[in-house]
């Protein structure tokens, strides 16, 4: 007599999903601690801007202020919200360098075989350089009341937004540049053809009246022209050029923030025949 045994299969298992707050908060937080733990480059995004702005502020002063071009107003108050400007963005996009560098040490690849979506990856990386690039910001604010610069709480609740907004925008900016590279070099190569100039020309070292038209042209077309001015109309109220209200520069603002962090998820997202990791 013969027995039939019959072996049952294993059920299949759906791929576990490990959501997207924790993966997200834990890429975030990876960037907070591994930015402060490199102390001279802390000091080094604070201390660069803070002489660029006291020599540049200084040496420009009296014929800055002689020209009239911004009503009588000293250089170095002009110049503080584009020194301001040039931390947020310099902290913003040199913490995007950590793309390039998680590649070539493997860590990318780890998260990438992860049971996460690619969102949560952009989510947590630009995140966490964007609450790097704010907190920076927020400590040279310390300067401002030597400028005569008195905070309500409204003001300065708006200021915090406003550099928020900068800091978003430019880190997934610079997610958008560092992605589909693997050379530091190259990044950096990109930042002095394309962000310093995208820093010049917004309103940070000289006022839109005052330029050329066609030098006035690519201001306006600027989109960090209108952070710069938000942060100057909140810190010196009547001294903005752009002819905008407060609302419009961060409508402005708003939409270059979303449309940049929209782009950064389809680079993230597209398909390629060239590895991510």
């Amino acid at each position: 007599m013969t027995t039939t045994q019959t072996t049952a299969l294993p059920a299949t298992t759906s791929p576990v999903n490990a959501g997207w707050v924790l993966p997200s908060w834990s890429l975030w937080w990876r960037e907070i601690v591994r930015f402060y733990r490199q102390r001279a480059r802390v000091v080094g995004v604070i201390a660069s801007p803070l002489l660029f702005w006291l020599v540049i502020g200084s040496g420009f002063g009296t014929s800055f202020r002689s020209n009239g071009t911004a009503g009588g107003q000293h250089y170095l108050d002009y110049f503080f919200p584009g020194a301001l400007i040039m931390i947020v963005l310099f902290t913003a996009i040199f913490t995007m360098m950590s793309v390039i560098e998680d590649r070539k040490e493997g860590f990318l690849l780890s998260v990438l075989v992860a049971p996460v979506s690619r969102s949560v990856i952009v989510l947590g990386k630009v995140l966490g350089g964007a609450t790097l690039a704010t907190a920076q910001g927020l400590i040279f604010l310390v300067f401002a009341p030597a400028l005569g610069v008195h905070f309500t709480l409204a003001s300065f609740g708006l200021t915090v937004l406003a550099i928020f907004l900068v800091a978003f925008s430019l880190t997934a900016l610079g997610f958008i540049i560092a992605w589909p590279m693997d050379s530091t070099a190259g990044f950096h190569a990109v930042i002095n053809l394309f962000l310093i100039p995208l820093w010049l020309l917004s309103g940070s070292l000289f006022p839109l009246s005052g330029a050329s038209i066609w030098i006035r042209l690519l201001m306006r077309i600027n989109p960090l022209t209108y952070g710069t001015e938000a942060l100057r109309s909140l810190l010196f109220p009547g001294s903005a050029s752009t002819g905008l209200s407060l609302g419009a520069n961060f409508a402005v603002l708003a939409l270059f923030t979303l449309v940049m962090f929209a782009f950064s998820f389809l680079v993230a997202n597209r398909r390629t025949t060239k590895p991510a990791a």
